[in-house]
């Protein structure tokens, strides 16, 4: 039984398609069938049920799914230890971040810790917080960027954010004069929204059902710089983090009556851990949103330095 093994059998297990998994490890799917046949004759057991050109696991196959993924934990435990061993001169982190971050908070976020750290490869995976969420408690990634109270017990978190929900208009928009504004009435404002899935997209839903009234959303998309541009040319208003629109000219933030927030924690796999080089970039993210809002404290919203 080999190493390579447990991941295509962990990757199949997880699409439920032989296809989409070859797709996903960059190999053919003719020799991801070998590989896994081979496996299955390794252990005398049927690992999956394939019929009608659908697969799904088998009994044992859930029991071995439960011990390969234990496997490949402890053997990415091993290879982040060794890494620690050589240092910080080699080592990858891998985060997940929400679409707004991505945009205004992580550039500098990462140009900060590659000039720290120029040794250490970092990939940014965007998406919203509860994919990334299943994909660090997957293994996907090492640590990512989730929303909301109800972390799962198997994630170890840290709190990050803490920040206002405002309504986003252009200059020139009626409501611009305004510093604030009765929730209900933004919601009978022409409205560009994340897509469900997105927690700010909860948040908002939430809120406006508690309030009686029904989001007039004539737009929704996951791209934070379309909607951005879309509020821009008049098309509708949008919710964003305070923090988001306090560098963007033209735009007028809102604050929402009542208010509104959003809290946000970086978060790992507590079993497996951290490496050094992920541990690193932890400590550098919460340090950063800690100065950001000691900055804000003393000047009033302002921007990473």
């Amino acid at each position: 039984m080999e190493i390579k093994q447990l991941r295509f059998f962990i990757e199949i297990a997880r699409k439920l398609s032989f296809t989409r998994a070859a797709e996903t490890l960059h190999i053919a799917q003719p020799a991801l069938s070998t590989a896994i046949r081979k496996l299955e004759d390794e252990l005398g057991l049927t690992l999956f049920n394939r019929s009608d050109r659908k697969i799904a696991l088998t009994a044992e196959g859930e029991t071995f799914l439960r011990h390969a993924t234990a496997i490949l934990d402890d053997v990415r435990k091993a290879e982040r230890e060794m890494a620690d061993i050589r240092g910080l001169t080699a080592g990858e982190v891998r985060v997940g971040v929400t679409p707004m971050l991505s945009t205004y908070f992580f550039p500098k976020i990462i140009a900060g810790f590659k000039k720290r750290h120029p040794a250490l490869q970092l990939s940014v995976y965007g998406d919203s917080a509860a994919r990334i969420q299943r994909m660090v408690a997957g293994g996907e990634l090492d640590m990512g960027v989730v929303a909301g109270s109800a972390i799962p017990e198997d994630l170890e978190y840290h709190h990050l954010l803490h920040e206002e929900i405002v309504a986003c208009v252009p200059a020139d928009h009626p409501l611009a004069g305004r510093k604030s504004v009765p929730f209900a009435e933004l919601l009978r404002e022409p409205l560009i929204l994340f897509k469900e899935g997105y927690h700010l997209r909860e948040l908002i839903d939430e809120a406006a059902a508690h309030v009686g009234e029904e989001p007039r959303a004539v737009f929704e998309t996951n791209l934070f710089t379309l909607i951005r541009n879309l509020v821009l040319e008049g098309i509708g208003i949008s919710f964003l983090l305070r923090m988001v629109v306090a560098g963007e000219k033209d735009l007028v933030a809102l604050r929402c009556d009542p208010p509104l927030h959003l809290d946000l924690f970086i978060a790992w796999k507590r079993q497996t851990g951290l490496s050094r080089a992920n541990r690193a970039f932890a400590d550098y993210l919460i340090d950063q949103t800690d100065e950001y809002y000691r900055l804000s404290e003393m000047y009033g919203s302002f921007p990473l330095p």
